[in-house]
């Protein structure tokens, strides 16, 4: 089967996080089943002419901001949405990881109007919005592009119900986890162990949370070394005034995304405390490498780490009404417990390797994948006349 996927953003940096990473991931493992797999998108960073990425052909498309201090959603490309636009006939199914943006919904728009079977993944990102630029873009866009979509692909039961509130009607939502590869298992170095951070330097994220975490166990004496992993998404002064030059934790920048599971298993515990965090990439890498890890409450992954025993979900209230975040004096107690236990943290470790292994393997995911795609692609009745 000849599959376009198409993402907002590649970067060396990993700056659009999780949709880009999963789409290298689903391209690499359908190419290995025998398909036929491109992906397409804006790219910052990657030389001129790059035709692969991990091994996987892409069509990659200079980016340009087009509403400034937005993010994302003000981003735009025009050669990307040209490119579609001559060659989105030479596939036979296009899969767009989606979002309210300016790169890929363009491209939505032309998969609907040409009758080009297409595919959503959304990633958390489509969600019920009071920001005055949501509401026209539902209006106009959104909702018409969600509602003739041939299947709609879901991580949660809340996402679910987020897109269908959206949509204001029914979807063809189909349930599909993100996936991760097999990693070599965890290897933490000599000396004091690291706890580990990586994400984007994001409010949502909360890198200071992870910050006021490492110094409230330095305090306590507990002799480790923190470290925190990804780009600057707004909260980087703020972090630095935060760390105030305590070689005990570190702000390391930005790694490419294919080096971030060899980072993971340096690491001897892996913390995220973020909040309305949808299905978080780097934490099934963090299990898959076998390292334990500590989320809050209110991740999308929080019930599999509590189901399984593969870390702690940390459980309180951040005092700032609905959200369950956590306090960092919980995080520290959390990781504190961890890093006292041997015996815990390596069957911890276990765990998660062992559920990243049966529940998140790509090869199946791969496999669901492309039999959904060749059910999308199947002609429907409007498509035989649009073709009459």
């Amino acid at each position: 089967m000849r599959v376009l996927q198409v993402v907002t953003l590649l970067s060396p940096d990993g700056a659009f996080g999780g949709p880009a990473r999963v789409s290298l991931n689903q391209s690499a493992e359908l190419l290995a089943l025998g398909h036929d797999v491109t992906i397409a998108a804006a790219c910052r960073g990657f030389p001129a002419g790059a035709t692969k990425l991990d091994g996987v052909p892409v069509q990659l498309f200079e980016i340009r901001t087009l509403v400034p201090n937005i993010g994302f959603p003000g981003s735009r490309s025009r050669r990307l949405t040209k490119w579609f636009r001559n060659h989105a006939a030479d596939y036979d199914i296009v899969h767009i990881h989606f979002g309210r943006d300016l790169v890929v919904l363009p491209v939505a728009r032309l998969a609907r109007r040409k009758g080009i079977p297409y595919v959503l993944q959304t990633h958390g990102m489509v969600t019920p919005s009071s920001n005055p630029l949501a509401t026209p873009l539902d209006i106009v866009w959104t909702r018409k592009i969600l509602r003739a979509a041939r299947a709609v692909l879901a991580l949660t039961d809340h996402e679910r119900a987020q897109l269908e509130q959206v949509a204001r009607t029914r979807l063809r939502l189909v349930d599909l986890p993100n996936g991760v590869p097999d990693y070599p298992a965890a290897t933490p170095g000599p000396g004091p162990p690291e706890v580990l951070f990586v994400a984007r330097m994001h409010a949502r994220k909360r890198p200071l949370v992870f910050a006021e975490m490492a110094r409230v166990m330095l305090d306590d004496g507990i002799d480790a070394r923190f470290a925190l992993v990804g780009p600057d998404g707004g909260e980087g002064p703020a972090l630095q005034a935060a760390i105030d030059g305590d070689s005990r934790i570190s702000w390391q920048g930005a790694l490419t995304p294919s080096d971030i599971p060899k980072r993971l298993a340096n690491a001897r515990v892996y913390v995220l405390p973020s909040v309305r965090e949808p299905y978080p990439m780097a934490l099934l890498e963090a299990m898959a490498v076998g390292v334990p890890v500590v989320v809050s409450a209110d991740c999308g992954l929080a019930s599999v780490v509590a189901r399984t025993g593969c870390g702690v979900v940390v459980d309180a209230r951040t005092g700032s009404g609905d959200d369950f975040g956590g306090q960092p004096s919980a995080f520290a107690a959390a990781v504190t417990a961890i890093l006292s236990d041997p015996d815990l943290a390596r069957t911890m470790g276990e765990r998660g390797r062992r559920t990243a292994h049966t529940e998140f393997g790509m090869r199946a995911i791969a496999e669901r994948l492309a039999t959904i795609y060749a059910e999308c692609a199947i002609p429907t009745e409007s498509d035989t006349r649009r073709l009459s």
